[in-house]
């Protein structure tokens, strides 16, 4: 069923940090104010899944309470579930119709140039742009559980206000990274860096004397001098904001 004139707008809001994230519970509140909200997460942190979903295993269900929940949202955890498969499996079992938007986030960390490509939170932006439906991914720079999003608040609302009066084409979605410890600057509609993490990995080993590595890189940006790309206007205390098509095809 889709929206009619009567209704507030409906958007399904997931993230790839699970249900205990705090960036989740902030863009929930910020959506709240002007549309109703449900909310599927994570039960657990699914970081780096990109757009993985579960094949073989079961998924279940729970409706939860957040420690303070946001009047009027309901909110369910997927036990094992990943960012795509939370949309999924909203979009055909929880909700009462079809979604206005799909947000994903607030992201604890930067999903600038390639990261995308890695992302959970962008993951499920873009599942749903396959959908066709109206989608955006929200990241702040800061990975810290503790991290300050009200020095953004404000910005991010009118981020929100333009995606409703010009939301994206078919198939589109947004990456939208937000600069931290300051209030932004401004906004900038830009491209995604051309860069590559340098991956390396440190060893260890646990205490049975078994060797285990954990993955330990570094981001290398490729056009540092370019002025129209994401970290580019990051690095100096803009919002970004980079229209991602799921259309990989290079032309």
């Amino acid at each position: 069923m889709e929206n009619t004139a009567n209704e507030r707008p409906l958007v399904l809001i997931t993230n790839d940090d699970s249900i205990n994230a705090p960036g989740l519970h902030v863009l929930v509140r910020l959506t709240a104010e002007w549309a109703d909200v449900v909310c599927v997460a994570p039960k657990y942190p699914q970081s780096g899944k990109s757009s993985s979903m579960t094949f073989m295993d079961p998924l279940r269900i729970d409706e939860v309470v957040p420690a303070e929940p946001v009047e009027g949202v309901r909110y369910y955890t997927v036990d094992d579930g990943t960012p795509v498969d939370c949309v999924k499996i909203a979009l055909y079992t929880l909700l009462p119709r079809r979604p206005d938007f799909v947000f994903s986030g607030i992201n604890h960390g930067s999903n600038a140039g390639v990261n995308v490509l890695y992302s959970g939170t962008m993951g499920a932006a873009l599942e749903g742009a396959v959908e066709g439906i109206p989608s955006a991914g929200f990241s702040l720079l800061h990975h810290s559980m503790a991290a300050d999003f009200s020095l953004s608040e404000s910005l991010v609302r009118d981020i929100m206000g333009e995606t409703r009066r010009d939301p994206p084409a078919a198939g589109v979605c947004l990456n939208i990274n937000i600069p931290a410890r300051v209030v932004p600057a401004g906004v900038r509609r830009c491209r995604a860096c051309r860069g590559r993490w340098s991956d390396g990995y440190e060893r260890y080993t646990d205490p049975h004397g078994r060797e285990f590595y954990m993955l330990a890189g570094r981001f290398i940006n490729e056009e540092p001098d370019a002025t129209d790309t994401d970290e580019y206007w990051l690095a100096r205390g803009y919002i970004s904001v980079v229209p991602v098509s799921c259309d990989m095809t290079a032309r």
